[in-house]
């Protein structure tokens, strides 16, 4: 396999897991006992990102088979044991693994699997994460042993650099409590000394609305961080219906008893959500990673987790999609635009399946339906969000009564405050350079489209006959043109040669046509003066101009007078 990318620096894995990959098999291979298919795969808009991969069929069928957990019927070709070499059939059947690959990278959830992942990028994925979770989390416990390990929570969450482990605390044996091991994100920007101060404050939150962290640590390149567990599990595993602790494939591609919220626990939910999301603003923390798995409701009171998200670098699920929009350009925006996705998925059961939403299903809240529009929709992407304090303003949250009604506020020390600051700049700054070159690439991608139309091609050919048409007419008019001047200029030349041919002659007022010139015969030295140069490129590209400067300079005196044979009279 070649791989074009560059080897990011050791210690930290600068890549985005939330970029998409597209997957192009560009061509098939015969071997003595199989095919195999050479696929171009690219990461994001920029083809300079972008590398081959080899794969045979039973290559695509373990796949498959690693991705039956989801519950999706996806459209993997079936096997042939006979035949399975005949050109024909290699030719069908590479297109229907490419209506494959299209199937699994175009869907949100599978294209961000560890399966897909290895399958199209094997060199940035073939790292063992849960082996190295562990690792660090062996040497946290031996610093701290009364912490106690008692099952991993496999791919319960999507993120691919992230591992869960269920523990307990050998001092309260009956409480059971998160572990969460993370790699370091692209978007990490605050020293590792702001980092600890950041962790510090988060640890030590007292708020309603936002989750508290009982334990962190981070390394240069990595985070252990401990919460509370729910057994209930996050909002989204209470829409979808789900047990918490099974694989997130499993749980959320295709649920089957989801089921959107009563209008009481949309308003509740969602002004508790923006009352936290009001908070980290106003003590200008970023977050960019709000969802309903990042909500936990315990006594009908909503509670932001992983606010710590934004400040270890780790991209948003929400990524792909708010990188085509230029208008969602702040910390801010991001998060009113994360807070639409999940008043949509609370009111109908489901996230949106794209963005922008113009035509919404029916439901009986037209409150609900307002609001959504004043973020999802297309006028609404192009005219930018609305705020979080507009957002509680709205008849939908406005008149939500809460338990804790007191101002609330996170004390954030002047130094770490100026650090976020920076940091935030810096990650703003990358989003738009993402933004300008999806944009750069959408506008080439239209042209190149636009050129290859099939009513494009008709104009092209109308204006290249035209062309042809006005080039015939000029190179004719250039002609005559030349023509004429050679002409002109023969009456007040030297003596011609005697074979040159004689000037036209004249009777009376008509005037016989000359014939065409011969060709020229060859020069004699001996009886004729050297021929003329043949007119240069310049002359007969401006024939025009020629012929205008001859009409000015002609004088009838200069002309001689010519002697002719009366050949009229007739001849009995």
């Amino acid at each position: 396999m070649s791989h074009l990318e560059k080897s990011p620096a050791p210690g930290r894995l600068l890549l985005d897991d939330t970029s998409p990959l597209t997957a192009l098999i560009e061509a098939s291979q015969n071997l003595q006992s199989h095919t195999e298919y050479i696929i171009r795969v690219q990461r994001g808009v920029s083809s300079d990102n972008s590398w081959q991969v080899i794969r045979r069929y039973s290559d695509f069928d373990i796949l498959n088979g690693s991705l039956m957990v989801c519950g999706l019927s996806l459209p993997l070709p079936p096997k042939k044991l006979i035949g399975n070499m005949d050109r024909e059939f290699i030719a069908e059947r590479q297109r229907g693994l490419q209506a494959y690959l299209d199937s699994i990278t175009q869907h949100p959830l599978i294209s961000t699997s560890l399966f897909v992942k290895k399958f199209l990028d094997p060199s940035n994925y073939s790292a063992n994460y849960t082996e190295i979770a562990l690792q660090q989390v062996s040497m946290f416990f031996r610093s701290d042993p009364k912490w106690e390990v008692l099952e991993p929570l496999k791919d319960m969450g999507w993120r691919i650099r992230k591992k869960y482990f269920l523990i307990k605390n050998k001092e309260q044996s009956k409480e059971r409590f998160l572990l969460s091991w993370v790699d370091l994100g692209p978007d990490k920007f605050l020293s590792d000394k702001d980092l600890q101060s950041a962790m510090k404050l988060l640890t030590n939150l007292s708020t309603p609305y936002l989750c508290p962290l009982l334990f962190s640590s981070t390394s240069e390149s990595s985070a252990l961080l401990i919460r509370p567990f729910s057994e209930k599990g996050s909002l989204r595993d209470q829409i979808c219906k789900v047990k918490p602790r099974e694989s997130h494939l499993k749980k959320y591609c295709n649920p089957k008893k989801s089921q959107g919220l009563e209008l009481g626990q949309i308003k509740l939910y969602g002004r508790q959500i923006l009352e936290g999301l009001r908070l980290l603003h106003d003590g200008g923390l970023f977050f960019g990673h709000l969802h309903a798995s990042n909500i936990i409701v315990d006594d009908d009171v909503c509670r932001v987790v992983d606010i710590e998200n934004g400040m270890l670098g780790v991209p948003s699920i929400l990524r792909p999609a708010f990188t085509q929009l230029r208008k969602i350009n702040t910390t801010e925006s991001i998060d009113v635009f994360c807070f639409g996705h999940l008043l949509y998925e609370m009111t109908y059961g489901r996230p949106p399946d794209s963005v922008p939403v113009d035509q919404f299903p029916s439901v009986p809240y037209s409150s609900v339906v307002s609001v959504l529009q004043s973020i999802l929709s297309t006028e609404a992407c192009k005219s930018g969000m609305p705020t979080v304090s507009a957002l509680i303003q709205t008849p939908l949250f406005s008149d939500v009564q809460l338990k804790h009604s007191e101002k609330l506020q996170i004390k954030v020390p002047s130094r770490l405050k100026e650090a976020l600051k920076e940091a935030k700049g810096r990650l703003e700054k990358r989003l738009h350079e993402e933004q300008r070159l999806f944009h750069q690439h959408r506008r080439l991608t239209r042209a190149q489209s636009h050129y290859g139309s099939e009513e494009e091609k008709k104009r092209r050919k109308i204006l290249a006959r035209k062309k042809c048409r006005q080039s015939t007419y000029e190179n004719e008019e250039d002609v005559s043109v030349r023509n004429n001047n050679n002409s002109g200029s023969g009456a007040s030349s030297p003596p011609t040669c005697p074979s040159s041919p004689t000037p036209p002659s004249t009777t009376g007022s008509h005037t016989t046509p000359p014939p065409p010139p011969p060709p020229p015969p060859a020069p004699d030295s001996s009886s004729c003066s050297p021929p003329l140069p043949p007119p240069s490129s310049d002359r007969a590209g401006g024939g025009r101009a020629a012929l205008l400067s001859s009409i000015q300079t002609f004088s009838k005196g200069k002309l001689k007078k010519a002697d002719t044979v009366d050949c009229s009279t007739p001849k009995f």
